[in-house]
């Protein structure tokens, strides 16, 4: 059972990057608007971002609740992924079923969280508060946890006040924290804003 929940959550940290990448923020087109599969949730989220960067991290829409159609568009999504794999992966793993279900749920509650409390944001996720106030919006994909940004070399760092204590983004004693930032540095080292954020922009 909590073998198939570690594994699920480490699925669905994936999915958050993946849908974050191509869902959320589409695929760039040369000379056309960016593509996504679902256009209704990619106009959501550039509304998200366009009202984040004006109110300085915070999003009305969770105050507002349900009868905003941003977050009605984000949990009716998330329960809809949620449901779908919990029904692909129940009859072989009821801990990754449990974990898709907790991690849309967590999701959720961090995003909410984080828009209504940027100041707890910057503290408990910088990568996302990077993702939304870096200069480049196309990287930091993931939300919950910033695992998947790492391994794909997508953690864009802004400034030192923003980089997490250790890639998991989870409390660890000293001793461990700075052993896996050593060995994590070695095979998926975070960008830093400067030449590579450039770099980023023109791949993509």
């Amino acid at each position: 059972m909590w073998k198939g929940f570690l594994a699920g959550l480490v699925v669905a940290n994936g999915f958050e990057w993946v849908a974050h990448k191509y869902i959320l923020h589409g695929t760039h087109r040369p000379g056309q608007s960016r593509y996504s599969p679902v256009p209704d949730s990619m106009k959501s989220h550039w509304e998200h971002h366009r009202e984040v960067r004006k109110t300085d991290f915070s999003d009305h829409g969770y105050v507002e609740g349900i009868s905003n159609w941003r977050t009605k568009n984000e949990i009716v999504s998330l329960a809809v992924v949620a449901s779908a794999a919990s029904l692909v992966f129940y009859p072989f793993s009821k801990g990754m079923a449990a974990a898709a279900v907790y991690s849309a749920c967590n999701y959720y509650y961090i995003h909410r969280r984080a828009h209504m409390e940027p100041e707890w944001a910057m503290k408990k996720i910088p990568w996302h508060y990077d993702h939304h106030m870096n200069s480049n919006q196309d990287a930091n994909w993931c939300v919950t946890k910033p695992w998947f940004d790492y391994v794909m070399g997508t953690r864009v760092i802004s400034s030192a006040a923003l980089q997490e204590k250790n890639p998991l983004g989870i409390a660890l004693p000293g001793f461990a924290a700075t052993a896996l930032n050593k060995a994590v540095n070695r095979l998926f080292p975070a960008k830093w804003v400067g030449k590579e954020t450039v770099l980023l922009k023109e791949a993509s």
